[in-house]
């Protein structure tokens, strides 16, 4: 598998991450983005370094440093919140309105019959996620959100919670898979982060297959 990169410099590759690839290598085994790491170095000494999280689901843009002083620049970056994110999410219904702010706090709980997920819990982390209506698919939505913070599940959590609908196909906030989706239909969209002195590392990514599939139009 050839991984799509959709931004490089120096300092940063951002990559457009499948469906279906973990970043970390999973317990259970399968394909994870470690296998990639070293056809990912394009000519530099050392493999570069994943950022940040997506969830073995979701596709899109994943930030790789390709230095350990490029590393800490971006671990600052999200850390003072100096980057911007975009997510397309199809939502199975449709939400109470056309755009709004999610502030919805997040813990994590476990139990031995469910195992982990997150819940919103006003003694939680806070978290805060905003989200315009991009265009109705039958009874379903398309959303695009843009979240402030970066909680795990935020997104599925805020969607089930604050619109009233879980993201399609979603096996743990919803209903698992439906109808054209065999996984959380999400898909990270965009990512630019600022960098002082520099210009910022700016990336989207394509909207993949199966979103095309189920009517959404990219761009």
């Amino acid at each position: 598998m050839t991984l799509p990169i959709l931004y490089e410099d120096g300092e940063a590759l951002v990559i457009d991450k499948p469906s279906g690839m973990s970043v970390d290598r999973p317990r259970k085994g399968g394909i994870c983005l470690e296998d990639h790491l070293e056809g990912l170095k394009l000519g530099f000494q050392r493999p570069p370094v994943a950022v940040h999280r997506l969830d073995t689901d979701t596709s899109g843009c994943l930030l790789l440093a390709r230095n350990p002083k490029a590393l800490a620049r971006f671990n600052r970056a999200f850390e003072e919140r100096l980057v911007g994110k975009t997510y397309l999410a199809i939502l199975a219904g449709r939400p109470p309105g056309t755009e709004g702010t999610i502030e919805l706090a997040l813990a994590k709980i476990s139990s031995a019959e469910k195992g982990w997920r997150m819940i919103a819990a006003k003694k939680g982390k806070p978290a805060v996620s905003h989200w315009e209506l991009v265009e109705e698919l039958g009874g379903h939505s398309l959303i695009r959100f843009r979240p402030e913070t970066g909680r795990t599940h935020q997104l599925r959590v805020h969607a089930l919670k604050g619109l009233g609908a879980a993201l399609l196909g979603d096996p743990v906030y919803g209903a698992g898979n439906a109808p054209g989706a065999k996984r959380t239909m999400l898909h990270a969209e965009s990512l630019t982060v600022a960098r002082p002195g520099k210009t910022p590392v700016e990336a989207r990514a394509p909207l993949p297959a199966d979103f095309l599939a189920l009517g959404a139009k990219d761009g």
